[in-house]
């Protein structure tokens, strides 16, 4: 029984014992290298996916620079709302395109664009060597620009104006043609640019040549920047201008013409400085003159009234001794005077009075000198 039993068991556990591993042969060999291969494969893949999707994570790390504002947008659509949507300077994330788009505004750099109509053509390298082309014997129509003045004249004219961004999210999607477009800033460029040129030829054409030229030049480019800050406002740009410069020359094709009359202007202004120094000189010397003769009749004005009370207080002093004795007073003034005056005196005489009492009257004359001899009677 106890035989069966064992015999029954080791029979079981010969059933459940693997099978003796058959003979190994090439082609099994090979197909197990393979598929170590592929593992080690796919071992190398899965860290180079890692690689790639940490890479690609970090692709979306980008930096806005101190002059800078930022606007995350995620399929078209930005990342928050209003003041919340603009990225300072700094470092920040997003995913990378097409998933998110970032549009960076230069708000505080100076930007600048110039005026595409009133001036002639002329290619990059002569505006930098600021050689200008050869005028033809007439404007090309549809390639050299002009301008109209308010007396209809022509004139070449071109301006460049200095901006900056006030309005980042307007900039962004007013003028982009649509959310998430990257031509947002190309857009605001575009729009100044317009404004621009409708500025300056809507200002030439209330000013005259010569002003644009010569007389007003500061005026002419002051109403140009004016203007253009104007319709800035009234479409609502969102800039700020800075400064706006303009040049303006005459047509070529007439430079000698206008040479001439820039001459004639000088030499006219020249014969004006000249009569105004002789108008200021002659102004000078008549005022010079006038007031010497005032001071000479104030001090004659002076003299005159010291004078006059110097004789005053005289008579006052004396007026009492002719009171008491008027005959008396009479007759020393009469004495002293012509003891003063009878000096010296060649000839007397006597001079009867009313009363019968001759009058002592001695005269200083003057002699007629003896008349030359001639003849003999000279040598004797």
């Amino acid at each position: 029984m106890s035989d069966e039993h064992e015999h029954h068991h080791h029979q079981h556990e010969r059933e459940h014992e693997p099978p003796a591993p058959s003979p190994v042969t090439p082609d099994d060999a090979g197909s197990q290298a393979m598929a170590e291969a592929l593992r080690s494969s796919f071992a190398i893949v899965k860290v180079v996916m890692v690689v790639l999707v940490i890479l690609f994570l970090a692709s979306g790390i980008f930096q806005v620079g101190p002059q800078e504002q930022a606007i995350i947008l995620r399929f078209g659509k930005p990342v928050g709302v209003g003041e919340k949507a603009l990225l300072g300077s700094g470092l920040h994330w997003a995913f990378p395109y097409p998933i998110d788009e970032v549009v960076k505004i230069p708000i505080r750099q100076i930007q600048n664009v110039q005026s595409t109509v009133g001036w002639f053509a002329e290619t990059p390298e002569q505006e930098l060597a600021g050689n200008l082309p050869s005028p033809g014997p007439s404007l090309v129509p549809g390639v050299d620009g002009y301008a109209l003045t308010a007396d209809r004249n022509i004139i070449h004219t071109h301006a460049t104006v200095y901006y900056q961004v006030d309005d980042p999210i307007r900039a962004v999607f007013d003028f982009s043609g649509g959310p998430g477009s990257p031509l947002g800033m190309e857009g605001v460029s575009n729009a100044v640019q317009q404004v621009l040129n409708n500025a300056l030829l809507y200002t030439a054409a209330h000013f005259g040549v010569d002003q644009v030229l010569y007389s007003d030049v500061g005026g002419f480019q002051d109403d140009v920047e004016q203007r253009v800050i104007q319709l800035a406002d009234q479409e609502q740009l969102g800039i700020t201008v800075r400064q706006c410069s303009v040049d303006s020359i005459p047509p070529r094709q007439l430079q000698q013409i206008f040479d001439q009359v820039t001459e004639a202007r000088e030499n006219r202004n020249q014969v004006l400085d000249q009569a105004h120094s002789y108008e200021n000189q002659a102004t000078n010397n008549a005022d010079a003159q006038a007031a010497a003769i005032i001071n000479e009749a104030k001090s004659a004005s002076v003299l005159y009234v010291q004078t006059v009370q110097a004789d005053a207080n005289v008579f006052t002093n004396v007026l009492p001794n002719y009171e008491i004795n008027p005959g008396l007073f009479k007759q020393q003034e009469l004495v002293q005077t012509m003891g003063q005056a009878l000096t010296n005196v060649q000839f007397k005489g006597y001079m009867p009075t009313g009363n019968g009492k001759p009058t002592d009257l001695w005269l200083l004359l003057n002699r007629e000198p003896p008349e030359p001899k001639v003849g003999a009677a000279a040598q004797e």
